[in-house]
């Protein structure tokens, strides 16, 4: 019995003459049970609006396909750049009582 050829799904891609792009600096995640969505995100500075510029809705499959391509290439990015480094994330704790000033001692 002869074994089936495994075939491999050839994709051209078609780039319009003069692709548009948007740019963002925040991303918020959001998910179900059957997507996981990308809200793209611009803030700027000065300025108190966010504004959604791109939603992508991927299933979780291709989402953690995305993930392993994203690290994958950040990798390649910091082999040839050097390493990237990000601010610290806040704590729940300082989300939440961040905005909190102790008393000063100095009224006793």
């Amino acid at each position: 019995m002869a074994e089936p050829k495994s075939q491999k799904r050839q994709v051209k891609l078609e780039l319009p003459r003069d692709p548009s792009a948007i740019y963002s600096n925040m991303v918020m995640i959001t998910h179900n049970a059957n997507e996981v969505i990308f809200d793209f995100i611009q803030v700027m500075p000065n300025d108190d609006r966010a504004r959604l510029q791109k939603r992508v809705i991927m299933t979780p499959t291709h989402s953690k396909l995305f993930l392993n391509a994203l690290q994958e290439n950040i990798a390649k990015y910091e082999a040839s750049h050097g390493a990237l480094t990000t601010p610290p994330r806040p704590t729940l704790a300082d989300q939440l009582f961040g905005a909190v000033k102790p008393a000063d001692d100095d009224d006793e």
